[in-house]
């Protein structure tokens, strides 16, 4: 019994503190402004949850830079009321939305097969839909939540779509895919036999598993693209402590709290989004220069485990079986 309450509560503690300690950390380095990006007319960008917070403004500021972008989610009123919205502000706008439903992963293959259809580039990649401290459950296909929706999904996606990546990316002007991964990832741990926490769940533990997954398939991808000589660079992002509805779940006390403090000390979806946009198109970022792990504008160095090569290509391969991919 004891053994069960402490497995729940350590990792809630781990992530309240680390959070305390990236909020006071971004305090301390000051609101972030993005720089000047260069324009995009003639790229194509995927945006998955891009009908609000982060994803929405990642989508509004590529679209300002003349990007067609495809806002993949899986609430289409929202989706096409985001469409709306930045159609309003920029008149000529190249912006869709198309449905995508992470936790389902019929739905990925659909959302792919039908961009690959339209014999469209793929030039920017952003794997910024995610949940946090969801309840105990499961996909449609019977992975945890976490895992599922913010990792296998995700992972599923730029699987499909990655030789579209491939054939747009050239030399000076490589494809490049952006997880949106959080701080998070630095107390998570990686069960390789225990993947969907059937043996013990918290959500706590779930949420920074799925983070630390994000960041070592990103670290892998980007290696295996650069081994194989394709212009394509992959990272992973963290946008802060941002004031979104990421934090819904949380337990209505702290919600409650957490609310009051997002609106006074949080990063706003804008700043948020500020990271994640420079690791898709600060022009140094190309070939040996890309790759990584971004966050507060710049590049960070993360823990020693994301560069464990082990775990990365067992993560790999775990998730390639999986999949059923081959």
């Amino acid at each position: 019994m004891l053994s069960a309450f402490w497995c729940h509560l350590l990792p809630a503690i781990k992530l309240y503190l680390l959070g305390l300690k990236v909020l006071l950390l971004q305090l301390l380095n000051g609101p972030l402004r993005l720089p000047v990006m260069p324009r995009q007319d003639g790229n194509v960008a995927i945006v998955t949850g891009g009908g609000r917070g982060i994803g929405y403004e990642v989508a509004r500021h590529l679209v300002r830079l003349g990007a067609h972008v495809i806002i993949g989610g899986r609430d289409e009123q929202e989706g096409l009321a985001a469409v709306r919205r930045i159609c309003e502000h920029y008149k000529e706008a190249k912006v869709e939305f198309k449905k995508l439903d992470l936790a389902s992963l019929q739905s990925v293959r659909q959302f792919a097969q039908s961009f690959r259809e339209r014999d469209l580039p793929l030039n920017i990649l952003v794997n910024n839909a995610g949940v946090m401290l969801v309840p105990e459950g499961r996909t449609e296909d019977g992975f945890e939540q976490h895992f599922g929706v913010n990792y296998l999904g995700h992972f599923l996606l730029t699987w499909l779509l990655l030789d579209t990546l491939k054939d747009s990316g050239k030399s000076g002007h490589v494809s490049r895919v952006v997880n949106v991964s959080s701080s998070a990832h630095c107390i998570g741990q990686i069960r390789l036999n225990d993947l969907n926490s059937r043996q013990s769940y918290s959500s706590h533990a779930a949420y920074c598993q799925s983070k630390l997954a994000q960041v070592l398939f990103s670290f892998h991808l980007h290696q295996e693209m650069q081994s194989g000589g394709f212009q394509v660079s992959s990272c992973a992002v963290d946008p802060g402590m941002v004031d979104t509805a990421l934090y819904r779940h949380l337990w209505t006390p702290l919600h409650l709290a957490q609310s009051v403090i997002a609106r006074l000390l949080f990063r706003t979806p804008e700043e948020g989004a500020t990271t994640v946009l420079s690791a898709a198109l600060l022009p140094a970022l190309e070939g040996d220069c890309g790759g990584g792990y971004w966050a507060n504008g710049c590049r960070e160095m993360t823990t020693p485990l994301t560069f464990d090569p082990q775990l990365q290509v067992s993560l790999w391969e775990i998730s390639l079986q999986l999949l059923n991919l081959h």
